[in-house]
């Protein structure tokens, strides 16, 4: 297992998952969203081929919107 954070706090993903595993276990598909990792933003179009690593720190925020 992986062991990661996402805005502050830990969870796991099996060894071997991308970026693109995350988003779904987060289920932010079909969402706007951002996604940050170690301090540098993840493209979108980089999502399904960036691999995640042990420790690796994510920010993750959703545009809302509204008015």
């Amino acid at each position: 297992m992986l062991n990661i954070k996402v805005n502050g706090h830990q969870t796991a993903l099996p060894l071997g998952a991308t970026v693109d595993q995350l988003v779904t276990q987060l289920a932010l598909e079909g969402k706007r969203y951002a996604i940050e990792r170690n301090g540098k933003i993840v493209p979108k179009s980089a999502v399904g081929g960036t691999p995640i690593e042990d420790g690796d720190q994510f920010e993750v925020v959703i545009a809302v919107g509204g008015g």
